[in-house]
């Protein structure tokens, strides 16, 4: 049996050694290096950027916000609203009813037709805040001493509306009779006409000017319309 030199077998176990430390060592450095330093994420696999498919559009909120510029839809119902110049414009109505301390009261000029005198009766806002009218005024002939002359009005037939005034608005109602030369109807010439807004009890006294008016026999009744915006048809 041949034996290798003492320092042969040394040397050798001595490489062996160092073999199975190097070993150790570099599973070591492995374990470690994956855990520190995880593997890099290549471009164009990570989340979404901000400002991409989650983001809102421009001028668009996301879902849950309010947008600039906008607020509660309006609640109330359109309605019918008097202009200067006679138009109608639509808007939300504001305000309550209008009361006779608030308005003033005139008698336009005659436009007859037919046989028939047709005067618009307007009523105008002279408050400092808006009211509403709504439906058929009142209104009676009186002569100077306020004796009634003559039977009330009739109404015509129509569909009330509600009519909104702002400060200096108007609306309007026409006042109709037959010509009394022409129907043979009994007449009387009225100081003035008493008109009654919608709803109210107190009356808002106006000169008449209209000359002569049926107060009895035939054809002598008397008919309003509904009040409309503006102050004339």
């Amino acid at each position: 049996m041949v034996y290798a030199p003492r320092s042969t077998r040394h040397g050798a176990l001595l490489v062996g050694t160092f073999a199975v430390l190097g070993l150790l060592t570099a599973c070591g450095s492995s374990s470690h290096d994956v855990h520190s330093n995880p593997p890099l994420t290549s471009s164009g696999t990570a989340a979404p950027a901000t400002g991409d498919a989650e983001s809102p559009a421009p001028g668009t909120s996301a879902p849950g916000s309010a947008s600039a510029g906008t607020g509660a839809a309006p609640s109330s119902v359109p309605q019918a609203t008097a202009s200067q110049g006679g138009g109608t414009t639509t808007t939300t109505a504001t305000g309550s009813r209008c009361h006779t301390a608030q308005l003033r009261a005139s008698v336009g000029r005659d436009d007859p037709g037919a046989g028939q005198e047709n005067f618009p009766v307007v009523l105008t806002n002279t408050s400092g805040k808006a009211c509403t009218l709504h439906g058929y005024p009142g209104a009676a002939f009186v002569s100077a001493s306020g004796g009634q002359l003559g039977p009330n009005p009739k109404r015509e037939s129509g569909s009330p509306v509600t009519v909104t005034l702002r400060p200096g608005q108007s609306a309007w109602a026409g006042l109709t009779f037959s010509n009394p030369g022409i129907s043979g109807a009994k007449t009387a010439t009225p100081a003035a006409l008493l008109v009654t807004p919608p709803d109210e009890r107190d009356s808002l006294k106006v000169a008449w000017t209209g000359g002569a008016v049926p107060v009895s026999g035939n054809s002598s009744s008397v008919f309003l319309s509904v009040l409309a915006p503006g102050t004339a048809p």
